[in-house]
């Protein structure tokens, strides 16, 4: 995030993009429902699906599945038709306008309700909503970015938000919404395949040397590959051997028949978790880690605020820490990782990585800091890119709309889309194990419009067979106005109904992130 959670409730409007946040972020979810009916802010929805923040919105664009990028085009459209841009901000702050302007030139708002479904006069309402504020804050989620064109669409966001003079103002900027308690960590420590610690690229030679120096090791200048690449050099065999920590493929990634085939193509498969999941049934072997409660460290989360986790109980049999499993691991092979508790690791993170410098383990003690930090005697960064974008100016790209990868057709009809439900959390390893949660939400459901199931002549709690062009699955079917006539939604919970059976593994070009939001499938009842 640009900007903090705190900023949200506080700002004038704010602009929800494929982000269910009452039920995948209920707590910032609260914050939103606080800002409308405390503070007055409106709210702009825009997602396929009649989700909950639709009930507190001040207007709702219900767009195509897939055609996000056209409806922010056609946004910066009217704003600028109209002149509500902010001029000032545009000229002293950003390069590249004209060349954006040109591009969205196009997208006026007929053009775009031909694309996308949205009436025209709703995406003016909306763009003067966002365009007039004061202050608005752009939330997105999974629900743009999990496309083939997943980065335009966020590029898009960063285009929309600068336009308005929205980046590096208190209440504004680009707030992504993380999917995990700590993948922001994970990624600020380089769990990236072409970066080090802290976004220092792989390929630059000075950062390089800082780490090899430190290490001891010497690094290859080549970036690695993304999770989807990985999945495909082990199906060829160019893979031989997978270490997995804390995530579950055989549930989460798309096309699981690929997935299964290229874990079982592996000489060695490593899996590395608090419990033995599906991807751990495939496992040559499998290391037990300590949760969260059974641990000390660090987590970071989505608005970038590193803090303090403490060990509550002893972990279970001869589980341990993460770090001490891969410390012990590395030592066995020959390099010696000595660290002796997990504050000496951060220790070392606070010399490597400028952005983590002065976060250090006596600083968040009681209360976390939010990076970058640079030094000790620095309070933290509430919000970036104040006075000046960290490159200099903000760069506005010129982005074009592209159909999904996979649309419907006559033999495959409806568009599937997935998602989360507030009852249960990712591929379910920890929630389905919980008995309150199980009797709220107990079983994989399918929903589908009412419309569209009085033509099936399906109703509510038949079961259904969906198939798309690389599997099939049966699930029961909940009869709803939620998703739009034409689309399915399913949640990928289950692995008894395991959604990513069917969906398409094709990748945005850039961020190598599938397009679990549309695939084309068939209904039928069972």
């Amino acid at each position: 995030m640009t900007n903090s959670i705190e900023e949200i409730e506080f700002t004038d409007a704010i602009l929800a993009i494929g982000t269910n946040t009452t039920e995948n972020h209920p707590v910032i979810g609260s914050g939103v429902k606080r800002a409308v009916r405390q503070h007055g802010a409106k709210l702009i929805v825009i997602d396929p699906r009649k989700i909950g923040l639709v009930d507190y919105a001040d207007i709702w664009l219900r767009p195509k599945p897939g055609t996000n990028v056209a409806v922010l085009n056609g946004l910066m459209n009217s704003i600028i038709d109209e002149r509500l841009y902010a001029k000032e901000y545009v000229a002293n702050r950003t390069e590249g306008f004209e060349t954006m302007k040109e591009t969205v030139a196009k997208y006026t708002p007929d053009h775009v309700e031909d694309i996308t479904g949205v009436p025209a006069d709703d995406l003016r309402i909306a763009a003067r909503i966002y365009a007039e504020a004061n202050s608005a804050s752009i939330l997105y989620a999974m629900g743009i970015t999990q496309h083939s064109h997943g980065t335009d669409a966020v590029k898009s966001c960063a285009n929309l938000s600068m336009l308005c003079g929205n980046v590096g103002v208190e209440g504004g900027g680009v707030n992504p919404l993380r999917g995990q308690n700590n993948v922001q960590g994970a990624c600020d420590m380089g769990a990236l395949p072409n970066v080090l610690p802290a976004y220092q690229p792989i390929a630059n030679d000075d950062a390089r040397t800082k780490f090899e120096k430190s290490w001891g090791v010497s690094l290859p200048a080549k970036p690695g590959l993304t999770i989807m690449e990985i999945m495909n050099a082990a199906h060829d065999g160019d893979l031989k051997g997978l270490y997995i920590m804390g995530e579950n493929p055989m549930v989460s990634d798309p096309d699981l028949t690929h997935v299964e085939a290229s874990l079982k193509n592996l000489d060695i498969l490593v899996v590395q978790d608090i419990f033995l999941n599906e991807t751990g049934q495939l496992a040559d072997v499998v290391l037990p880690s300590a949760c969260f409660a059974e641990k000390n460290g660090t987590f970071s989360n989505t608005e970038r605020r590193v803090q303090r986790i403490r060990k509550a109980v002893d972990a279970p049999g001869e589980a341990k820490a993460d770090w001490q499993i891969i410390s012990e691991l590395a030592t066995k092979m020959n390099y010696a990782m000595s660290y002796s508790s997990a504050k000496e690791i951060m220790d070392e993170i606070n010399g490597l990585a400028p952005s983590y410098a002065g976060i250090t383990y006596e600083r968040i003690e009681e209360e976390g800091i939010q990076w970058p930090c640079p030094s000790t005697d620095h309070p933290g960064t509430r919000y970036l890119h104040k006075g000046k974008f960290s490159r200099g100016l903000g760069l506005f790209s010129a982005i074009d709309y592209r159909p999904s990868d996979e649309l419907p057709d006559n033999e495959y009809p409806f568009i599937l889309t997935t998602g989360r439900v507030l009852y249960h959390f990712h591929t379910a390893t920890m929630t389905r194990r919980s008995e309150g949660l199980n009797e709220r939400y107990p079983e994989s459901l399918a929903e589908i419009n009412s419309r569209d199931a009085e033509k099936l002549k399906i109703k509510e709690g038949d079961f259904i067979t969906v198939t798309s062009r690389r599997g099939s699955l049966k699930v029961k079917a909940s009869v709803v106005d939620t998703p739009p006539e034409g689309t399915i939604f399913m949640n990928f919970h289950f692995s008894e109904a395991a959604v990513n059976l069917l969906t398409n593994p094709a990748l945005d070009p850039i961020g190598k992130i599938p397009e679990y939001k549309v695939c084309a499938v068939k209904i039928e009842a069972a």
